[in-house]
């Protein structure tokens, strides 16, 4: 249909004739709009961005209204472009729907583009793709780990693994699960540092923090009922949660991970708990998340959805009682 789109002749001002293939048309303004700029949907497409161009100009001057603002820095959607797009991606999902039905092919096709922080992305992610695509042969993938929160628009992704309480967003979220948060430390760095036993000790040891806006810019604890904070220090702070664990094996300093990630360093010794009678036991929800309605969904992103939530496994990763005592 793409293709198709782009060998289409000159622009149509009137009703659609027989040489205007719209759904073509449509697929290209939405990769432009994922995209965000005509140049990476052509790269995208192997074509070049005056080809893609035309196509919008084409479309814009069907539909007689502005899709797209062009600047010389980035490409925004207009509020007709914007609606456009939401109601396009939902056509094409019942058209691939529609195909795949008629054409007897029950198995989901397609890309699939996932976003999730480095560690998360190694221990959670990577585990599981040989079983994905075995289960779903018809999809392929591109993973994009980050610690940074991406936009799912602007960065074309179709699913991101979210840690913590989600702001309010026009995405839509399937919880995967739960996990605790432990103070830990190498037996190296505790031999040589001490083990603290109160969190007012903390001033006395390197806390390995985060060097860009996060919820929760410090360490929480419960201190005789009340919830107290602690600064993470600035020493040493980064945006890489897997270097992070990587620094705390190293005895770099004391870290704030989840449990989840920790539990394999934890259950060898690698790894020791500390301030466990002051932790406050929340647990932080981890969520996939998407845009889109939840009956509107490509197949190839609710297969990948459902696959998740079915296959994650986060039954250690509350608080291990054995493992990770709380007194």
């Amino acid at each position: 249909m793409i293709r198709a789109a782009l060998r289409s002749g000159q622009a149509q001002t009137g009703l659609p004739g027989a040489d205007v293939n719209r759904s073509g048309e449509l697929e290209v303004f939405v990769l432009v709009a994922e995209r965000g700029s005509l140049s990476a949907a052509a790269r995208r497409l192997g074509v070049s961005p005056s080809a893609v161009s035309k196509i919008m100009s084409r479309l814009e001057a069907r539909l007689g209204v502005q899709l797209l603002q062009r600047s010389t820095r980035r490409l925004q959607l207009t509020a007709e472009g914007a609606q456009f797009y939401e109601r396009g991606k939902r056509v094409l999902a019942d058209l691939d729907e529609v195909e795949l039905a008629v054409a007897g092919q029950g198995e989901p096709r397609g890309r699939v583009r996932i976003s999730a922080s480095s560690s998360t992305g190694q221990k959670l992610l990577v585990p599981l793709v040989c079983r994905l695509l075995e289960r779903h042969p018809g999809l392929s993938l591109d993973l994009y780990f980050t610690d940074y929160v991406v936009d799912l628009v602007e960065a074309g992704v179709d699913i991101a693994i979210r840690w913590g309480r989600l702001p309010s967003s026009d995405v839509v979220a399937r919880l995967l699960g739960r996990t605790g948060q432990v103070i830990v430390g190498s037996p190296a760095y505790l031999a040589a540092r001490g083990v603290p036993r109160h969190p007012d000790e903390l001033a006395a040891h390197v806390r390995l923090g985060w060097n860009y806006p996060r919820e929760v810019p410090d360490w929480p604890f419960e201190v005789d009922g009340r919830r107290v904070h602690v600064d993470i220090g600035q020493v040493i702070r980064l945006n890489d949660g897997e270097v992070m664990r990587k620094l705390a094996l190293q005895g770099a300093g004391l870290a704030r991970l989840s449990v989840y990630h920790a539990w394999e360093d934890l259950r060898a010794g690698n790894l020791v708990p500390v301030l466990e009678p002051y932790n406050t036991g929340e647990l932080e929800p981890i969520h996939a998340v998407y845009l889109g309605r939840p009956d509107r969904l490509p197949p190839r992103t609710r297969a990948v959805l459902d696959f998740l939530q079915a296959e994650v496994d986060l039954r250690y990763a509350e608080r291990p009682p054995v493992l990770v005592p709380r007194t």
